[in-house]
């Protein structure tokens, strides 16, 4: 990522389906959401979840997450075996768990298997990406993208099984003011992107700019704001990531 910035099925959406699906917030059953979860509901409250964690096992546990999350890098190249059925939608089921400015979750996760979407998907993307690479970044941006290795070029976007194209959600018909948005969208995109490596699949964040061709390759009213596209499938057997790191710890913890 360059910078900050209805299910009518369930089975097979990743390698069979004939269009996009999509994936509403709240829109998973009996239970889950705000119910399974315990939170503040319009009529009034209810006890909060209990999660059952022993404080002997508190380390333990956040240190096997931790060491499974921090494997996770952004990959390029894909394979294009398809994505087993139901995994994308518990992906998103957790995506939409997040928490949000006055409970409003103001998004929207597209899911896009269809080649001929993708295509168009890639053609728009690459578009814009042409003229952020050839005019509009400074050279200190393309400097800075260098070590990444990074073009206009986005094959990802064909190649991958599937892209969950994310919007926040505006206020317009049937949606009210959001609160907050980019910061309750982007702790959305977080768990999604934990969920997906939880599952054992990679991903690469991807943000073309503008993004106004969403909208209109993936039908989407005006009142939804293109966020960000997120890349899912396995790694190209060939696939390669650059030999970068993280800083340590120390440098971005602070203690008070």
């Amino acid at each position: 990522m360059r910078s900050p910035h209805r299910a009518t099925r369930g089975p097979a959406e990743e390698s069979r389906s004939a269009g996009p699906l999509r994936f509403a917030a709240g829109q998973n059953g009996p239970m889950q959401g705000d119910a399974a979860l315990g939170r503040t509901s319009v009529s009034g409250q209810r006890p909060a979840p209990r999660y059952g964690v022993p404080e002997e096992s508190a380390l333990e546990r956040v240190r096997e997450f931790t060491d499974e999350l921090v494997t996770r890098r952004t990959i390029r190249d894909f394979d294009r075996r398809p994505i087993p059925d139901g995994v994308l939608r518990e992906a998103v089921r957790a995506a939409a768990s997040a928490p949000s400015g006055a409970n409003v979750q103001p998004w929207r996760f597209v899911m896009v298997a269809d080649a001929a979407t993708k295509r168009a998907l890639r053609l728009a993307a690459e578009a814009e990406e042409r003229e952020f690479y050839t005019r509009r970044a400074s050279q200190e941006w393309l400097q800075a993208l260098a070590p990444l290795g990074t073009d206009w070029r986005k094959p990802f976007l064909e190649t991958a099984p599937a892209v969950i194209v994310v919007f926040e959600v505006h206020k317009g018909p049937g949606s009210p003011r959001p609160y907050y948005p980019k910061e309750s969208v982007g702790i959305a995109v977080g768990f999604l992107l934990a969920a997906l490596h939880r599952a054992g699949l990679a991903t690469l964040t991807h943000t073309p700019s503008p993004m106004r061709f969403l909208n209109q390759i993936l039908d989407r009213p005006p009142h939804e704001r293109g966020f960000l596209l997120v890349t899912v499938g396995y790694p190209a057997d060939d696939a390669l990531v650059p030999d970068i790191a993280r800083k340590p710890l120390d440098d971005v913890l602070v203690w008070r």
